[in-house]
Order: structure tokens, then sequence, then C-alpha cells
């Protein structure tokens, strides 16, 4: 699904990532963690074509960036993320906004098919909210929107998923609501990376975990092992404890006497 050979990027003197090598498969669903600044959106831009390497290879769905249209290549990727929310005119029905996914536009300018549109339904269905189909996005809360968003990546029936801290901004009560939306993609045939600075998103439809500090992986694999309390501790620069309660780790920082 995502091959990165030896990936190293620069932005202007500064070295964002270094000779990434990392490897995904169809039946893995990762997440991608890291402190601020570690290289995780700089590493998303490069997933989705939107930057390319200094040096190395980035393949993603059997197509080497570099020989191919990424334009194309995007049409079989779904994005969540807050740039694109941004982007949405508050005015425009929810429908219409997850509608918009099809065909990876931002508005509707044209007739939509009543295909199109019982798919956008089918899908406000799926995040429990087809009530809110005719209301305008902006009088939704900010976990509806997050909701809206997840429905409108899914029209294109992308086979790899890509969310940009998807649960930032939202409550507790709203963030469980959206991760057990989340959970229901178990059902359906795509590949998720999910960038995160929290633990306790780590929800069990995650099978993989990738750590990123300094623009390299400290390491990268099965969760229950690359979740240990040494490696996090690396990972945020201060010691932490790990407790896993249904299947999903919760972190805490280990207190330290000063003398």
């Amino acid at each position: 699904m995502i091959e990165i050979n030896d990936v190293s990027y620069r932005r202007e003197d500064r070295w964002i990532l270094q000779d990434l090598q990392w490897k995904t498969s169809a039946n893995e669903q990762w997440v991608v963690l890291g402190r601020n600044g570690s290289g995780k959106t700089t590493l998303l831009e490069l997933l989705m074509g939107y930057q390319f390497p200094t040096t190395g290879q980035v393949n993603v769905l059997g197509h080497r960036y570099g020989r191919v249209d990424v334009r194309e290549v995007r049409k079989e990727i779904g994005y969540i993320g807050q740039s694109l929310m941004e982007k949405i005119t508050l005015r425009d029905p929810v429908w219409e906004i997850v509608a918009t996914g099809a065909n990876a536009f931002l508005r509707l300018y044209e007739h939509i098919d009543d295909e199109i549109r019982e798919r956008a339904q089918e899908n406000l269905r799926l995040v429990r909210l087809e009530h809110l189909a005719d209301q305008p996005i902006g009088v939704c809360s900010q976990g509806e929107r997050k909701k809206i968003l997840l429905a409108r990546a899914l029209m294109s029936n992308p086979k790899l998923l890509i969310m940009d801290e998807p649960c930032s901004g939202l409550d507790l009560y709203e963030r469980e609501k959206w991760l057990l939306d989340l959970a229901a993609l178990g059902e359906r045939d795509v590949h998720i990376v999910y960038v995160t600075h929290h633990l306790e998103e780590i929800i069990p439809i995650f099978s993989h975990v990738a750590l990123l500090e300094g623009g390299q992986f400290i390491a990268a694999g099965p969760k229950h092992e690359v979740l240990t309390e040494q490696n996090l501790s690396q990972t945020y620069g201060m010691p932490v404890s790990l407790d896993w309660m249904d299947e999903r780790p919760w972190v805490r920082v280990k207190r330290t006497t000063n003398r």
C-alpha cells in the first residue's frame, strides 16, 4: 500500500525528514505518533503528492511518485484534516459537502446525479447525521463537522484514508463518539493512516504504530511491540508509564524528584 525508501526532505537549510524506511500492507491500519515538529505533516504531504522528497522514493497504492500523474492517485485517497475544513463554504448544506467527495471538489457547480446524492445520504447515515442533511454546515458542532468530513472522505470509496489529527478540538464526549464511528470502518476495505498526538485515540481497529521524532522513525510495527515505555519516553522526551485498558493504550508522565 505504502512503500517509502531512503526518503529525506529538506526545506531551505533544515532537514525535516531523514532516511525514512516504511512499508505498509493492505491488512494493516496505522497510527503515526510524534511531537510537534517531528515531521508528521510533511510525511502526509509526501503521501498525497503535495510535496516530493529531496532524496528517495515514495510509492503509494502501487504508484511511484515522479512517474505518475499524482492527481489521478489522489482520486484513490481520502483525506480528513483541518486544512480541508478551512476551505469549505459554511453556508453550503451538509449533504452537498459530503457529495463533493465523489469528485474531490470543494463545492458543487453542476447538477448532481441522484445516485451521488443517495450515496451522500447513506454515508451520513453511517455517521448518524442524516437528520442534518439539509442544514448549513456552519451551524454544526465541531464534532459533527469532523463526522461530515469522514462521510465526505468515503464518497470516492478510497483505497487509502489519511487522517491528520481528526479529533483535534473535540471534547471527551465528541471524541469518543467520533472514534466509535471510525471503528465501523473495520468493515470496509480501506487502508488507514491516522496521525495524532494522543495515544488513547489508538482504538482496537489500529494494528500498527510508527513513532516519529526529529524526522526519523524511532520504531514502526505492530502496536504492542512499538508502544513500550522506553520507545514512548524517547519519542516525547520525558519518562512515561504506559497502561492498556480495553485494548487502548493510556500514557502518563512519570513524576521525577528534583533534589
